[in-house]
């Protein structure tokens, strides 16, 4: 599989087939991943917690919230659930402040690590800390970035060009669709925001 196949086939799923296992092994490679991957300064402040198995799962599972996007949604109901999860924290010790950049590069890896293998993830950043810290009886100076639920998708997502919506949806088909800035769009051209500006001030 191709780089860019891998990047489209690598989206934030809501459900997936809870009856099939990841083992915490599988876990440990996507980490390797993360490992080997840039971090900012080469400090390396990440920290990780995987969960395999269905107690602590179904824990972490009522701890989070899913897709803001889609209201009144409590997540994915029993039987499409994650096999699996990584919380993500950042060692304070190592790195005081940021850490997003790291954090982004280990998501990174990690989800087209499980693409490749025929499985994908959602991360999910709605978390309640609190519950979380005493759970997993997680030390101050390690602090929760997200949460990376893990397994493999069940149903289909297609991306579409858009003009400026943004949402994700459910089409007619079944299919989520995920609108993507045509690429144009999102390349800056100088004449062009120019001309804008220009036709900003006749009104």
């Amino acid at each position: 599989m191709g780089i860019r196949e891998l990047i489209e086939k690598n989206r934030s799923y809501g459900s997936f087939y809870e009856d099939e296992p990841i083992s915490v092994e599988t876990l440990k490679e996507l980490i390797d991943l993360a490992r080997i991957s840039p971090s900012s300064m080469n400090l390396q402040p990440l920290k990780y917690i995987l969960s395999a198995d269905k107690e602590t799962n179904e824990f972490i599972f009522d701890h989070i919230r899913w897709a803001s996007y889609i209201k009144k949604w409590q997540g994915p109901p029993k039987g499409e659930r994650p096999s699996a999860y990584i919380i993500i924290l950042i060692d304070r010790q190592i790195r005081v402040t940021g850490g997003r950049v790291d954090a982004g590069i280990a998501l990174s890896s990690i989800l087209l690590g499980a693409t490749e293998k025929g499985i994908g993830g959602s991360i999910i950043s709605a978390v309640d800390r609190a519950a979380f810290t005493k759970k997993f009886e997680i030390p101050e100076h390690l602090e929760i970035m997200l949460v990376l639920a893990i397994g493999k998708p069940k149903g289909e997502i297609s991306l579409v060009e858009t003009d400026d919506e943004i949402i994700y949806y459910k089409g007619e088909d079944g299919i989520t669709k995920v609108p993507k800035r045509r690429l144009n769009d999102i390349i800056f051209d100088p004449e062009k925001y120019k001309k804008h500006k220009f036709h900003d001030h006749l009104y």
